[in-house]
């Protein structure tokens, strides 16, 4: 508030923002201070029965005082201008809520104070500011207009002056002068003059209306003031909020004289932290305490052990003890906020509607029969119990056969959450554990950060790819897996940021993987490992006719009308252009047929809306993965192999051939160490066991001997292809002719013994797509024959073996292949 006085007159006016042509009245005459004479007048005026209410957004005005207001609202511009053209009288009452736009009765005050406007003025920025002066306090009755402004009956609201104790009075009047002349001194922002104008006020009642009107209090407190109808309560209430004023004012000025002499830079912020927290809280922020405390009553509804509840209280009080500014306040805050945020024993309800499930589960997914059994079998025993610690769940195979997409159909089934974490090259243990939170940046692992963003501690956890965990410098991370998939373990588990145990025993986890081998065996010991073959031919068309190809059309923005694709033609293109166990290959031949319809309607060309073979050829081009198809076996040395890869099953050939030489042996086709150990078994077993097979022993060391397995870009491994060499071997030193469409796998030994090997399911689907009619195994295979789906076998006739002997006898027929050489 600016004071502007009349030294020789002491006269005074406050006024904000005027410049000093702007204080006079109409006759170019200061406005004085109110002399007891003026208010005895006053108070012998009567008020109107009726007056405009000028509502007030953010000051209260008092009997005598004169301020400025500046309008801006339609409403008060409209009310202003019509009362300085009339009795210039208006009602001035303050607004509960100064955000109200256009008060009404219940957002205004009901207590007011008659108003004579002295002045308009026309501010340069377009607004209006008008000069009130208070005459008497009144009281709202009703409301008799609203439009265009508000208009009122009000009755005067009568101020008791009789005095019981007059020297009390004088010395609360005294004390009122005296403390108002020592906030002067002590506020830097009020100027010295002021002091002259509390000196010459002489009405005892304007004097504590002039300090109430100028003291820093809220719209709300200087409201309580002017509702005082007794003036000795009044001047009461107002010695106290100046004592208060006051000692607020010294306290400041003491910490400023304390710290200015020695004031180090975290004093400083420490002072700067204060003012801003002040600042906060009168711009209706939230303070530090009060942020504190938000936590405490949080905290409350948390469902969590003593042991944590003790861990939580103690990291708040030494959030308490922090300095704000400090870098390490933050990390403790986020602490604790994650505390706070983490579903603390908040499980979601489990269904228990089996066969809607078992629907679920069907619908999502053709096949994989033994992953839904298993899923079904969880919801069963947790029905029946009502609580048990969740399997931790191992699928593996090929890629796209629906490992991950799984885990989306049981949570629907669980009626749980869904949530996935891939693993692939993940190389930083902290990722699992967390960081320890002394260091700044510090966060907890990616589990409990999904867990938190699940909001139960229940959902199903997809832990995608665990086999492409990695080891660093920074650890192992597929060591700090051993608890999380550990369920005799998690029910503890330590997070290095969280510092106390979680339990994650309620988490259903479902971890993928395309090869367990890569997977530590410790590891893998936790889990229940179940294994998601690939497809038959048969599936793959059901597949894509089911789920791909609507999909795509849905996609696209396309529906059935548009394109049909029919079974010869799905199966057109699962055979003549993909080679994979699973789909993702399938799916994205069967989106550029989907686009090729697409672009044919947008760009309204003619097409079959009803594929043939020949329109797919047109749009994917020739077929080309005609590779494993079966080639026939007129040429001595080549035979059919089966094989497992990564991306599931297949068949290879593998071809012998004979040179002149001294008996040596030469192998390509970048064949690992144990495919090279099983080539140099078959020809040592051979050689031990030649007049057995009808092979002359001389012929040993007269020839050479070159084994070769075409695709020689390709990295091939294992010890499944031991029968195919010895057989390869044995066909090209007698010329004898392989059996027409017969496959064989299977490990050998020196003593002519023929070893189990693993990958039947996929080496089945491999040699049902080449066409092979019969295949050679072990005798030990037959168990893994037998867990296969009946539908997968159909047309495959199987020859279980237990020595090498038994293998030529099956796959080499008497009669000698067209040309066959004649070894000398």
């Amino acid at each position: 508030m600016t004071d502007i006085r009349d030294m020789s007159k002491s006269k005074i006016i406050h006024l904000d923002n005027l410049s000093l042509q702007d204080v006079f009245n109409e006759n170019s005459e200061l406005i004085p201070l109110l002399t007891p004479e003026d208010e005895e007048n006053m108070n012998k005026e009567e008020i109107p029965s009726e007056l405009p209410i000028l509502p007030l957004r953010n000051t209260v005005l008092f009997p005598g005082v004169v301020i400025p207001i500046t309008a801006g609202r339609d409403k008060s511009i409209q009310l202003i201008k019509d009362a300085n053209s009339g009795d210039k009288v208006v009602g001035v009452v303050a607004q509960r809520n100064s955000d109200t736009e256009n008060p009404g009765i219940d957002d205004i005050h009901t207590t007011g104070v008659v108003a004579q406007i002295l002045r308009v003025l026309k501010m340069p920025d377009g607004n209006t500011t008008v000069i009130i002066q208070g005459k008497k306090r009144f009281e709202i009755q009703e409301i008799i207009q609203e439009e265009p402004y508000l208009k009122a009956k009000v009755t005067e609201a009568i101020e008791e002056r009789d005095i019981d104790d007059k020297k009390e009075f004088d010395a609360i009047i005294e004390s009122i002068k005296d403390l108002a002349l020592e906030v002067i001194k002590e506020n830097p922002m009020l100027p010295s003059e002021a002091s002259f104008a509390i000196k010459n006020i002489q009405s005892d009642s304007f004097l504590v209306n002039f300090i109430s009107s100028n003291m820093d209090l809220s719209v709300a407190q200087k409201q309580v003031l002017l509702e005082k109808d007794n003036l000795k309560e009044r001047a009461l209430l107002t010695l106290k909020n100046l004592d208060k004023e006051l000692q607020k004012l010294q306290l400041r000025n003491d910490i400023q004289s304390k710290t200015r002499s020695d004031l180090d830079k975290q004093q400083r912020e420490y002072y700067l932290h204060q003012q801003l927290k002040t600042i906060q809280e009168e711009l209706g922020g939230v303070s530090h305490d009060q942020e504190l405390e938000e936590m405490r009553t949080k905290a409350k509804d948390k469902k969590w052990n003593k042991e944590v509840a003790q861990t939580f209280e103690k990291e708040l009080s030494r959030l308490k003890r922090m300095n704000p500014q400090m870098a390490e306040y933050g990390v403790q805050r986020n602490y604790l906020e994650l505390m706070l945020e983490l579903p603390w024993g908040e499980y979601s309800q489990d269904k228990f509607d089996l066969k809607k499930a078992q629907k679920i589960l069907d619908r999502d997914h053709f096949g994989l029969e033994k992953v839904k059994e298993r899923i079904i079998e969880h919801l069963a025993v947790l029905k029946l119990r009502g609580d048990m610690k969740s399997p931790i769940i191992c699928l593996y195979g090929p890629p796209g056969v629906g490992k991950t997409s799984l885990g989306k159909s049981v949570a629907e089934a669980l009626g749980r959450k869904y949530v996935r974490m891939s693993l692939g090259g993940l190389r930083d243990e902290a990722e699992i554990r967390g960081h320890r939170k002394t260091y700044i940046g510090a966060m907890p692992g990616r589990l409990i950060q999904n867990i938190k963003k699940a909001g139960t501690s229940n959902p199903v956890f997809v832990l995608d790819e665990i086999d492409k965990l990695s080891q660093s410098h920074q650890g192992d991370p597929s060591s700090a897996m051993l608890e999380v998939l550990d369920p005799e373990q998690n029910t503890e588990f330590y997070d290095n940021y969280l510092e106390v145990g979680y339990d994650l025993s309620k988490v259903l986890f479902i971890a993928t993987a395309n090869n367990i081998n890569q997977i530590p065996w410790a590891l893998r010991d936790r889990m229940e490992i179940i294994n998601v073959t690939g497809y038959t031919i048969e599936e793959k068309v059901e597949i894509a006719k089911k789920y791909l190809l609507p999909k795509q059309l849905k996609e696209h923005g396309l529906n059935d009308d548009h394109l049909k694709l029919g079974k010869a033609q799905i199966e057109k293109i699962v055979e003549g252009y993909t080679r994979e166990s699973g789909v993702r290959t399938l799916e994205k031949q069967v989106a550029k047929v989907v686009r090729y319809a697409a672009k044919s309607i947008a760009m309204e060309e003619e097409y079959n809306v009803t594929l043939t073979n020949e329109d797919i050829e047109t749009i994917l081009g020739p077929a080309r993965l005609e590779r494993d198809k079966y080639e026939n076996n007129d040429t001595a040395g080549v035979v059919t192999g089966l094989a497992w890869t990564s991306v599931g099953g297949d068949i290879l050939f593998i071809e012998s051939i004979l040179s002149k030489g001294k008996g040596g042996l030469s192998i390509t086709g970048n064949l690992g160490t144990v495919m090279k150990e099983s080539s140099t078994i078959a020809m040592k077993y051979i050689k031990a066991n030649a007049e057995e097979f009808g092979i002359k022993p001389e012929l040993l060391d007269k020839y050479d001997v070159h084994i070769h397995v075409p695709e020689g870009a390709t990295p091939k491994d294992g010890p499944s292809a031991g029968i195919t060499m010895l057989t390869s071997l044995v066909s090209v030193f007698t010329q004898r002719k392989v059996k027409n469409k017969i496959a064989m796998t299977g490990e050998i030994t020196l003593r002519g013994k023929v070893l189990p090997v693993g990958g039947i399911k996929e080496k089945i689907l491999a040699a049902k797509r080449a066409n092979i009619k019969e295949i050679i195994l072990c005798a030990d295979n037959r168990k893994d024959i037998e867990e296969i789906k009946q539908s997968y076998l159909k047309g495959v006739k199987f020859h279980y073996v237990t020595e090498m002997s038994e293998v030529i006898e099956i796959a080499l027929t008497k009669q000698k292949v067209k040309n066959a050489k004649k070894l000398a």
